[in-house]
């Protein structure tokens, strides 16, 4: 069959045969039928019947200088014709993987002069708990392999990643988490803080940290980790005093920090990395997604000084790896892609212009029925629907009302997620002050759809 000349229902009827679609109910998908994307340029999508769709998701959170970029095309192209591939195990390396590497050290904070590459973000996550442990290894206190996280963090679906995220519905399938890995309670203020300031909830929501070092055995506990902002868990922004309080909980206890950038980093917090935003100094920091805007995939992890010169004078081999670590076609588009975020300064640009309007955008959804709050933090955002805007009472889960609203999101042209009843948008760090306009314009007429069903089913 000619592939260009096939209907959407013949596309359906072939991926229900053969494709099992990640975090999917597979007969449920295969009933309602896949949406087929079939091109995209800048900040918008197509699909198979021809509907023009504003991704305001940026993909998976990663495409975050838009579709269609030549200049990534080109150095794919380039760099497929002269070495398409070669690994770096038997003491080699290629020139795209060396330059990425001087890239990266320049761009990250200064404690970072190493890297260590990887396929995925995931990837990059079971690499920190080898490192991590390793480094403690080396040091002589091997007792040292517990690492916190936080309920609701996402930082991955390997067996490592899946358990350092800490999503029940993922724990629940699998045996997970794996031993050696423990859960605190995330800062989000909105479900666990309202009867206080947010700034004084934040010391309290940090000071769990030391609770469950000190419940553990501090010499015991080998690293903390977290996103600076909780992605997948609903763009949950922490209080601005949390983070400053984490770094000098892990400092006072000699605990490793590690700064999950894959959603954060490369200038969507309006720095080119999310710990920078928020003031802490990590002592690996792992990477993916915006990378290469997710053209082709990388990940990573950033090696500070701290655990590199460890590993680097004591080491001897470190027995980890993958196939694709520094894959020389990956590397040559993630060149391309962040001197292209350099040279149109869209970090500055989050910064100091489409960020702060996004946020005041937002702020005037404050006054709609079903919001009970709002959140950004540089071109990523989060509106809660609720039930009673005065006391924030939800809606019942079983309603699905962020499904609902998602519904009505997609029918009108607009790819807007939703996790629970917390919609949210990481849209392409090109957008233009015209465009959030145009993306406001339809969250607000998928709020309203949601707000007529909501009244018509008797749920308010």
């Amino acid at each position: 069959m000619n592939t260009t000349t096939r209907t959407t229902q013949e596309w359906q009827r072939a991926d229900a045969a053969h494709f099992l679609h990640p975090f999917t109910d597979f007969q449920s998908l295969a009933r309602k039928g896949s949406r087929i994307i079939t091109r995209a340029e800048g900040i918008y999508l197509h699909d198979s019947e021809g509907h023009k769709i504003l991704d305001a998701m940026s993909g998976l959170w990663c495409v975050n200088v838009g579709y269609g970029r030549q200049e990534l095309i080109d150095a794919a192209t380039r760099q497929l014709q002269e070495l398409p591939f070669y690994n770096a195990f038997f003491q080699t390396a290629t020139p795209p993987a060396i330059e990425l590497a001087e890239l990266l050290a320049e761009v990250t904070p200064p404690q970072f002069k190493h890297v260590f590459f990887s396929g995925s973000g995931s990837e990059g996550n079971d690499t920190v708990v080898r490192m991590v442990r390793r480094y403690w290894d080396l040091l002589g206190q091997p007792q040292r392999d517990v690492i916190i996280s936080r309920k609701n963090a996402y930082h991955g679906s390997t067996m490592a990643g899946a358990s350092l995220g800490g999503m029940g519905g993922m724990h629940a399938q699998g045996g997970l988490p794996i031993p050696g890995i423990v859960h605190m309670e995330q800062p989000y203020w909105h479900e666990l803080g309202r009867s206080m300031s947010r700034d004084a909830f934040g010391l309290l929501a940090a000071g769990w940290l030391e609770a469950k070092i000190l419940e553990v055995g501090a010499d015991k506990v080998a690293a903390f980790i977290g996103e600076p902002v909780q992605g997948a868990g609903g763009v949950i922004v922490p209080p601005e005093t949390y983070w400053p309080e984490i770094q000098r909980i892990c400092d006072k206890y000699g605990v490793l920090l590690v700064s999950d950038e894959v959603i954060c980093g490369f200038g969507r917090t309006g720095q080119w990395f999310g710990c920078e935003r928020f003031g802490t100094r990590p002592d690996l920091m792992t990477f993916a997604k915006g990378v290469t805007s997710g053209y082709i995939p990388l990940g990573g992890v950033m090696v500070g000084d701290r655990v590199a010169n460890v590993l680097i004078e004591r080491g001897g081999e470190f027995n980890h790896g993958y196939t694709y670590s520094g894959h020389p076609v990956a590397c040559a588009v993630a060149l391309a892609n962040i001197r292209l975020i350099q040279r149109e300064g869209l970090v500055e640009r989050v910064r100091d212009d489409t960020g702060p309007y996004l946020a005041e955008c937002f702020e005037q959804l404050k006054d709609h029925p079903l919001v009970g709050e709002v959140q950004t933090c540089g071109l990523m955002g989060a509106v809660l629907l609720v039930k009673d805007k005065a006391s924030g009472a939800p809606f019942p889960e079983a309603l699905e009302l962020g499904m609902v609203c998602r519904g009505h999101c997609f029918g009108n042209g607009l790819v807007m997620r939703a996790v629970g009843d917390r919609m949210i948008i990481a849209p392409p760090l090109v957008m233009t002050r015209a465009q959030l306009d145009d993306m406001m314009v339809l969250i607000r007429r998928a709020l309203d759809l949601t707000l007529a069903d909501a009244q018509r089913n008797g749920w308010l």
